[in-house]
């Protein structure tokens, strides 16, 4: 079957194409012949009872410079739309929402929505991971610095961040006797207003933080190993990480499936696990990535494992 498949994402002119998973799966569908619409957000539309955008359809040119054509505008419904592939990067801010809230008036029949919608809303990629504690590191979300102080004094090494971060930006590594701690929570929580999240450091870290994508719930047997380099502590590639594909543990795998029947019930069809060690630490809804990576190394087509489910749902 031919489809219309739309992507909703950031700029094209930004994105670099032979590392990037969106290009990935705008490769794949093209290579199976489906039709394919992009728009950004300032491009969306809403009337009463009716969500629309004007598309810009795309011809995609894989290993060429630039990797794609624009071809022909249109504005169209989202009814009128197969497939609508929600690719916007975080934070999820309230512009992030209000897409989401567009995308959410697409609640017929059609298009079929990946991920759905309100699981984006619900499913803070921080926060997420905490419904599943057994899986978890000690871990603690609060304002209040005297409570996060206390949780670093009993714990030890701890990793602190925001709620609504990507790429390892504004992570701490702290413990008790830093200096710097208070200057880091006044920081994180902007003196109290905001939420900062507090995990015991795992030192496994030096073995990689491991991206493991699932399809419908089943994870691609290989992870994607972010391994930190020179003195960083984080192993995010936009921090300068390596990533080296591995096969997926035997914990690996029990906390996949632990995860995946929620997955499954929320309606998110492709997500990116971020486990350190034997712990779960976040749950990517948004634009997991990793994609390139992990195909280059293993051999695997994820995009193409992705159609496969896209396409048995329409079926």
């Amino acid at each position: 079957m031919r489809l219309t498949v739309a992507v909703l994402m950031d700029p094209l002119t930004g994105i670099r194409a032979h590392k990037d998973s969106t290009a990935a799966m705008l490769d794949e569908a093209a290579r199976r012949g489906h039709r394919l619409l992009y728009a950004s957000p300032e491009q969306l539309r809403i009337l009463p009872g009716r969500a629309s955008a004007l598309w810009t359809e795309l011809r995609v040119l894989p290993g060429q410079q630039p990797w794609y054509e624009e071809l022909a505008q249109e504005s169209r419904d989202l009814a009128d739309i197969d497939v609508l592939m929600l690719r916007r990067d975080p934070p999820v801010d309230s512009d992030f929402l209000a897409d989401s809230l567009w995308a959410s008036l697409g609640n017929g029949r059609k298009p079929l929505i990946v991920n759905d919608p309100s699981a984006l809303r619900d499913c803070n990629e921080k926060l997420f991971a905490l419904h599943f504690p057994h899986c978890c590191p000690p871990t603690l979300v609060a304002r209040e610095a005297t409570a996060l102080k206390t949780f670093v004094a009993e714990h030890g090494a701890c990793v602190l961040k925001p709620l609504d971060g990507m790429a390892g930006r504004s992570i701490f590594r702290s413990q008790p006797d830093d200096p710097n701690l208070n200057v880091i929570l006044e920081t994180l929580t902007a003196g109290g207003r905001h939420f900062a999240l507090v995990q015991k450091f795992i030192p496994e870290i030096a073995q990689g933080d491991k991206r493991i994508l699932l399809i419908e719930g089943e994870p691609v047997p290989y992870s994607l190993a972010r391994i930190p380099q020179g003195g960083d502590f984080r192993g995010n590639l936009a921090r300068g990480g390596r990533g080296v594909a591995q096969p997926l543990s035997e914990r690996d795998r029990w906390i996949c499936a632990q995860v995946a029947p929620e997955l499954r019930r929320r309606g998110l069809m492709f997500v990116g696990l971020d486990v350190i060690g034997d712990f779960l630490t976040e749950i990517n809804v948004t634009s997991p990535t990793g994609i390139r990576d992990i195909d280059a190394q293993s051999g695997t087509n994820i995009a193409g494992l992705l159609f496969d489910a896209i396409e048995r749902r329409l079926a």
